[in-house]
């Protein structure tokens, strides 16, 4: 299809990531020409383990390639408690089909942009570690991304402390030279993504769909639901997918565009999303912020994504 968004999927998988994945590999509107791993969800080890064994369980033929071991400025933590000793556990996956490029992410990155004949859209999952390490590294490739999706933050409130979410705590320094790259930006934070839940008769959908996919995202929502529901969610959150869901069906969601600041250096608010909701500040926006989505709807396209995997992820 001549009019596919090439895309570079970059994350730290993680159940959502997994998933999100998934749902980008199974669009016919997107060209996934990279998939790179950064710490987060676990060690860049376990999550570069992780992109490999989820590329060949949806076979995936583009290069992979390992993120930075650490975060820009902090040392790494990671969410054991919310996917595991692995990052990943529940259903058993292949072995990796491919092998890891010999560059790294950050250089994988600035060679897609390079070769690429239109701009690139990144999808970040994770930390921005990668994301901000390109900016930094190669700002002469800044005009050959379309714009960066990623799923990150929260206006109202975080979830790794209280006013901030992991993905941005884990490295603030990275996003915060995102979110002043000048890029066209979207974020997906937890005012969007803790209302993308996907119900226990949501999994026995997809699971009925019956490929191998099929049954390994399943179960992937199992592992993820089992964690949430013990501290009273209705459902799995699924929050990375919401970041490709920006792109492939943007009308399930609503969406605000906003001024955002991140907090680095906060004793208790490190790693905020500071959005100006009031638009008190008089700047400009620099992000598209989604705010809600029709839950129904999402579900839906999850159900839809995994019946592809029965010809094949295209």
């Amino acid at each position: 299809m001549a009019d596919r968004i090439p895309v570079i999927l970059d994350g730290d998988p993680g159940h959502d990531d997994a998933i999100a994945w998934m749902l980008a590999a199974s669009s016919p509107l997107l060209d996934i020409r990279a998939v790179t791993s950064v710490c987060g969800n676990q060690t860049i080890e376990k999550t570069t383990y992780n992109a490999l064994r989820i590329c060949t369980l949806l076979g995936l033929k583009c290069p992979v390639a390992k993120g930075r071991p650490t975060p820009m400025v902090a040392e790494p933590m990671t969410a054991a408690a919310v996917h595991g000793n692995t990052g990943l556990d529940g259903p058993v996956l292949p072995e990796p089909a491919m092998e890891l490029e010999k560059e790294g992410a950050v250089e994988l990155m600035a060679r897609v942009l390079r070769e690429s004949s239109e701009p690139v859209q990144i999808v970040a999952t994770g930390p921005q570690t990668n994301v901000a390490t390109l900016l930094v590294s190669y700002p002469e490739l800044k005009e050959k991304i379309r714009g960066i999706s990623f799923m990150g933050g929260g206006i109202a409130y975080g979830n790794w402390s209280c006013a901030a979410e992991f993905n941005i705590l884990v490295d603030p320094e990275a996003a915060q030279i995102v979110s002043s790259s000048g890029l066209p930006i979207i974020m997906s934070g937890l005012d969007v993504t803790e209302k993308a839940l996907i119900f226990p008769e949501d999994f026995e959908r997809i699971r009925a769909v019956g490929n191998p996919v099929a049954k390994v995202v399943a179960e992937w929502l199992e592992f993820f639901y089992e964690f949430h529901r013990k501290i009273g969610y209705e459902g799995a959150p699924v929050h990375d997918a919401v970041a490709v869901t920006a792109l492939i069906r943007p009308e399930l969601l609503d969406m605000q565009d906003m001024y955002v600041q991140i907090e680095t250096k906060g004793e208790y608010c490190r790693g905020t999303t500071v959005g100006d909701v009031r638009k008190t500040m008089n700047k400009e926006p620099n992000m598209r912020v989604c705010m809600g989505i029709d839950r129904k709807g999402f579900a839906d396209l999850l159900v839809e994504a995994v019946k592809t995997y029965d010809k094949g992820a295209e």
